[in-house]
């Protein structure tokens, strides 16, 4: 939701109702909450009636109605990070959270499933014989690397395929480095982790649905004496695709969390979460620019797999140990010191629907020739494609292994003073990061002495476009192609202070420092036949590494005004700061390393800057039952790096600081319950996006700025989402709709200086859920995603033909929840 989160409570079901295991159990850790009879959002536990309700429990059942009171269903979520200074109400930026229980009403499994559910929000397509991973554009702007985990950085590239470990994932949206370093030019997305509390529960959830749908979860807290609990979050989940032929996705994963000192001065806490991913992926389908439309291959059934069923993979692998310790000296002063170790393994195999597809016509859905030309040309070489036939290219069979490591340490100190008539609340840190990377690339379709047998004039087969085979039945011998390694060390301090005046006007205001300092080797990888330095495949020696130093400044401040209590009114500036190397999966280019394309250089520039203006208001009505909120923005990219093809100004090869971008926005939001017994979650986003200038100041002035005025790529104009449901009796009953508009997916260029541009389709998705409340402790739902069966795209391959991933098909899981 966007400033607020959404908090319903449930008039007239039961207070802690969970799901037992349904036919395949596979496991699940999102529980659901309903609050008991009373509306719970407009009382706290110490009021009349929430008194009564407890004395009519046993002493478990009290502690059950206090876990609703923690889970955020009764009371309003706010950020995890200790670095926000106010309450979520007179933080002036607009904050998204989705709480566990508003994910797991509407059956939200995926990191993509949930920001799904957020406007404005779209995803980037599989690139690069990999690709498979969160490739998410925030605001307009690439935010894959800008994923926080419990506040600090979780900058691999990885599918977060599962929320069974998650409170709460929230979306800080706009420029806002001082919060995250470098990078977080659209904004920010932290997940935020399941931890031992001070409580007794347990939550088993067992699901079984269409398109082999099976998944088993259980949460489990049990406290140990007086001062100490153990927490344990289970998972084991499987499904195909819904709405295709091949893909499967198969996991499984436990979170165990072990607390010391609860309610005491002092508190330490250890936790771990281990997921294995096992994966047929989706790449997708074959899709096409055409004019101004972005369409699939003509003809195409959306079912149809375009990669190899016994070849291509996803493997996912995460191991992540997190230690919390927090003091507490006196009402005025607290320390708290995170550390975490990590280690994502993934590995993929993929096959791409790239290649030519000659349409009986003969010619391509384009309407381009059906002959292949060589680079460089050699008509010798040429390969003409029969009428009806696909010629398969792009990345095929292509492996990608990864690991990425990340140690870091943060330390915040809080502290509540005054001075004078200002009352401050005021926190200041520091953090020490260290991260590693390694990328062996591979191929899989190659001879046994490493060869490609594929290299023109030999080609792959041709396939029928429409009933492609799957089953590779060609050479298979796995060939090391390319090698790279990175590490990335990042060092910041950072204050943040909230000064409250009086009861109508605060400031609050941020600043960092941080020291980035990256490098990237690239091996050298023998991969042509008779090659004297040894057998293809072979590592004969590393490149100089390309290193990138820079020194950030990152800020914030925002007024805020109360006009009332229940709500206020603020305008607020931050920044942004991105270095060349601003995560440890990129690189940059340095004008020594070989085989650098002229104009690409970036390991000397100075960090790009971005900048966030925003004015903003936060209201809470219905005695604090119902959030609205609102706001508009200005978001621009002062200078991004551009290429430079006029190296007659720029010999060295740099690129150029001159590339300016802009998205104006609004967001309208409003959550919470309107009656006792019906809740509302609702947000809709504006974006008007514009390039300001695409190319250097020397290729601007020489006529060869291309892209200026026109839209960004993927950024919807409109976008809507609305999540609600209605209590009657012991049966909830939800309805939600989301609305995706057209966005470009094509921009112009030096072929295309002024002619039309791409777009793609815009969308209406619905859903529905229907729970039965069977008493206080078991509960039953139904869920129907995509209720209308609507065939739409997503991850569309922008500024080029390539592919795009249907939406899923209409899919219904029944579950069952179970509390004890």
């Amino acid at each position: 939701m966007t400033v607020s989160s959404f908090i319903t409570s449930s008039a007239g079901t039961p207070k802690r109702l969970m799901a037992t295991a349904l036919g395949l159990a596979l496991l699940s850790g999102a529980p659901v909450f309903a609050a008991e009879t009373e509306s719970l959002a407009a009382q706290t536990p110490d009021t009349p009636d929430a008194a009564d309700a407890a004395s009519r429990s046993s002493r478990r059942e009290e502690t059950e109605l206090d876990a609703v009171d923690v889970q955020g269903i009764a009371t309003r979520a706010e950020p995890a990070s200790p670095k926000y200074t106010a309450p979520l109400r007179d933080t002036p930026q607009t904050v998204s959270i989705v709480p566990q229980k508003v994910a797991a009403e509407q059956n939200l499994l995926s990191l993509r499933d949930v920001l799904s559910t957020l406007p404005g929000i779209t995803f980037g397509a599989g690139e690069g014989g990999g690709g498979f991973g969160d490739s998410i554009n925030l605001r307009g702007f690439a935010s894959s690397t800008d994923i926080q985990a419990d506040g600090v950085r979780d900058s691999a590239q990885y599918s977060r395929s599962d929320t069974f470990n998650l409170e709460q994932v929230e979306v800080v949206n706009g420029a806002n480095s001082v919060y995250s370093g470098a990078g977080s030019v659209g904004g920010t997305i932290n997940l935020v982790s399941k931890a031992a509390r001070d409580d007794d529960f347990t939550h088993v959830t067992g699901a079984a649905g269409t398109d082999s749908y099976g998944r088993f979860t259980a949460d489990t807290n049990h406290k140990i004496g007086e001062s100490a609990a153990f927490r344990l979050n289970l998972m084991a989940h499987r499904n195909d695709a819904p709405g295709r032929d091949v893909e499967t996705f198969k996991r499984w994963g436990f979170a165990p969390s072990i607390a010391f000192g609860l309610g005491s001065d002092t508190t330490f806490t250890l936790s771990y979460l281990h997921q294995k991913d096992d994966n047929i992926p989706q790449y997708g389908v074959p899709f096409f620019h055409v004019g101004d439309s972005a369409i699939p291959l003509p003809g195409l059934d959306p079912e149809t797999y375009y990669g190899n069923r016994n070849v291509d993979t996803q493997e996912i692998e995460v191991d992540s140990f997190t230690a919390i310790l927090q003091h507490t000296f006196n009402d005025q002063l607290s320390l708290r010191n995170f550390t975490r170790a990590q280690k994502v393994s993934v590995f993929t195999i993929v096959s791409a629907p790239g290649g030519t597809f000659c349409m009986p016509n003969n010619l391509t859905p384009t309407g381009a020739s059906c002959v292949v030309r060589q680079n460089p040309p050699n008509v010798a070489t040429d390969v003409t494609v029969p009428a009806g036939s696909w010629l398969p290219g792009g990345p095929r069979g292509n492996g990608r292994d990864t690991t990425n490591r990340m140690l870091v340490n943060q330390t915040d100190l809080t502290a509540n003073f005054d001075t004078g008539a200002i009352q401050h609340t005021l926190v200041g840190g520091f953090s020490l990061m260290h991260e590693s990377f390694e990328l062996d690339g591979t191929a899989e379709f190659r001879n046994a002495d490493g060869s490609n047998p594929y290299t023109a004039p030999a080609h792959y087969p041709f396939l029928d476009p429409y009933r492609p085979q799957t089953y590779w039945t060609g050479p298979r011998h796995r060939t090391l192609t390319s090698k790279t390694d990175g590490e990335l060390d990042n060092s910041a301090l950072y204050v943040f202070d909230n000064l409250k005046f009086n009861e109508q006007w605060s400031l609050n205001l941020g600043a960092r420092y941080e020291h980035n300092e990256g490098s990237t080797t690239g091996y050298n990888v023998v991969q042509n036949a008779g090659n004297s330095a040894g057998p293809i495949g072979t590592v004969t020696g590393a490149a100089v590494p390309a290193k990138n130093s820079d020194d950030l400044f990152s800020y914030r401040a925002g007024v805020v005004f109360k006009p009332v209590e229940a709500g206020s009114i603020y305008l607020a500036y931050g920044n942004a700061k991105t270095p060349s190397k601003s995560s440890v999966n990129g690189t940059c280019n340095p004008a020594i390393q070989a085989n650098i394309t002229a104009g690409t250089v970036n390991c000397n520039l100075d960090p790009e800057t971005a900048v966030n203006l925003e004015l903003g208001t936060k209201w809470d009505l219905l005695d604090d039952r119902l959030s609205l909120t609102a706001s508009v923005f200005r978001n621009d990219r002062k200078n991004y790096r551009v290429n430079d093809p006029g190296n007659e100004a720029n010999p060295s090869g740099e690129q150029q600081l001159d590339g300016r971008a802009r998205v104006d926005g609004v967001i309208l939001g409003v959550s919470g319950m309107v009656t006792d017994k019906w809740a509302v979650y609702a947000n809709y986003t504006y974006l008007d996006s514009e390039v300001l200038q695409g190319a250097s100041d020397f290729a601007a002035s020489a006529g060869r700025d291309y892209t200026r005025g026109d839209d960004l790529l993927s950024v919807p104009e409109h976008a809507f989402n609305l999540w609600t449901t209605m209590d009657v009796g012991s049966w909830q009953f939800g309805y939600g709709a989301s609305y995706q508009g057209d966005f470009y997916v094509g921009q112009h260029s030096a072929t295309n200086i002024a002619g039309v541009l791409p777009k793609s389709d815009a969308y209406w998705l619905h859903r529905a859920m229907v729970a039965w409340n069977v008493n206080q402790d078991f509960r039953l739902q139904l869920n129907v995603n995509n209720l209308f069966d609507k065939t739409y795209y997503t991850r569309i391959r922008t500024n080029a033909n390539g592919w795009a991933t249907p939406g899923d098909a209409r899919q219904a899981v029944l579950s069952a929840t179970y509390s004890f």
